[in-house]
């Protein structure tokens, strides 16, 4: 779209009452995009080859020229309401047939819309050559009366339309780069406050699967999301007690899930240490009860930290006969009953032995270097030169080579 807009007297064209507005557009389908400019417009120094002269010639007298590289085209179908709109008055459209019979008013606004020839096909260049021929006329008429005007020329739609590919399928096709995935957030985890409202009990898991005969359930999700109340919960200096209430799981009407901690002094370390005493699991009216094996403590300042909890392989959690029917598997498990600062856990003081699977490995292979290393030293100890005949203060040994 090519804007050729007038200021007269320092005031907008649309508040000039006697100014005219014409607006060059092609009855049907006309194709016209900034790169036809370019291929007719005589760029490269052809100014005789251009079909766009007169638009030219308009552009460079005009003292505010614009030129749009490209609309929407919606906005192309809205610009004579956009002038109708603002000018007060309707519009008035002619054809070049009928341009010699129209009459300009120099003192009374008017509105031309100018509909241009078709310009497509293989004669777009002659067709081009026409409709600035009749540009030209036009303009001419207008300076000739001495008539001011806005001219505007555009088109319905472009004659090259670009085409833009997804994202997505740019992607499949070529280098991009690629955004890391989020990362899953944490679950908070599971906190208990005293009665001045300072957390006194934290724990959190992975997994909290139990067992009851033949069906599992992870009771994880229900104690980090806030379904299980913590009534019944319990903190001092001395005694913790965590407790965890589900209703309607494992086809029972209440479940509990009771962890009982202790803070004691043990005299030979001279130091307190917190000790995980029970795990009780209260299900309608009956009691299973799991014995700490004295697997599950730590310094009463540290938190604790195992990455597997189980009632079967190893157990930490020693069933007694009437939590024979219960298994329990507790995955990533980290709990601290004591000694809780800023809602946060303290150090963790890990459940893993100091001979653990790893440990061996690392210590097998280091013994299997250290006796490759010394069966190689003693070998190179071993070697001897072989110059106990040599004599060096006797006369050499002569070999003729006829013999």
């Amino acid at each position: 779209m090519f804007y050729s807009f007038y200021r007269i007297r320092d005031k907008p064209v649309f508040h000039y009452p006697c100014t005219s507005v014409i607006c060059y557009k092609d009855c049907q389908n006309i194709n016209l995009s900034v790169d036809d400019i370019t291929v007719y417009g005589g760029v490269y120094g052809n100014k005789q080859d251009s079909a766009f002269s007169n638009i030219e010639a308009a552009l460079q007298a005009s003292s505010n020229p614009l030129v749009l590289p490209s609309l929407v085209w919606s906005a192309s179908d809205s610009v004579l309401e956009l002038f109708q709109r603002e000018l007060g008055i309707p519009a008035v459209h002619i054809s070049p047939s009928t341009l010699e019979e129209f009459q300009l008013n120099a003192s009374q606004p008017s509105l031309l819309a100018v509909h241009l020839p078709y310009t497509s096909g293989t004669e777009t260049k002659e067709m081009l050559l026409k409709n600035d021929k009749i540009i030209g006329e036009i303009l001419g008429m207008f300076k000739s009366q001495g008539v001011p005007y806005t001219a505007v020329y555009t088109s319905l739609k472009p004659s090259i339309i670009i085409q833009e590919t997804p994202i997505m399928e740019k992607s499949a096709i070529g280098r991009a780069l690629l955004q890391a995935p989020p990362q899953p957030s944490v679950k908070p985890p599971v906190t208990f406050e005293n009665i001045s409202g300072q957390p006194c009990i934290m724990l959190w898991a992975e997994n909290l699967t139990v067992t009851h005969g033949q069906e599992s359930l992870d009771l994880g999700p229900g104690a980090f999301n806030g379904s299980a109340t913590l009534n019944g919960s319990t903190c001092n200096q001395t005694l913790s007690r965590l407790v965890l209430n589900y209703q309607n799981v494992l086809g029972f009407t209440s479940l509990r899930l009771i962890f009982s901690m202790r803070n004691s002094l043990f005299p030979v370390s001279a130091r307190y240490w917190s000790v995980m005493e029970q795990l009780v699991i209260e299900y309608d009216g009956k009691t299973s009860v799991f014995n700490g094996s004295g697997g599950i403590y730590s310094p009463a300042e540290y938190s604790f930290h195992c990455q597997n909890v189980s009632s079967t392989q190893s157990p930490l959690l020693v069933p007694t006969a009437s939590a024979a029917p219960w298994r329990l598997s507790f995955t990533d498990f980290q709990i601290q009953g004591f000694n809780l600062q800023s809602g946060n856990f303290s150090y963790a003081s890990d459940c893993a032995g100091f001979f653990t699977p790893g440990i061996w490995m690392g210590l097998i292979t280091t013994l299997l270097m250290v006796l490759i290393l010394t069966y190689g030293l003693h070998m190179i100890m071993q070697v001897r030169t072989m110059d106990r005949f040599d004599d060096p203060k006797g006369p050499a040994i002569s070999v003729p080579l006829n013999e």
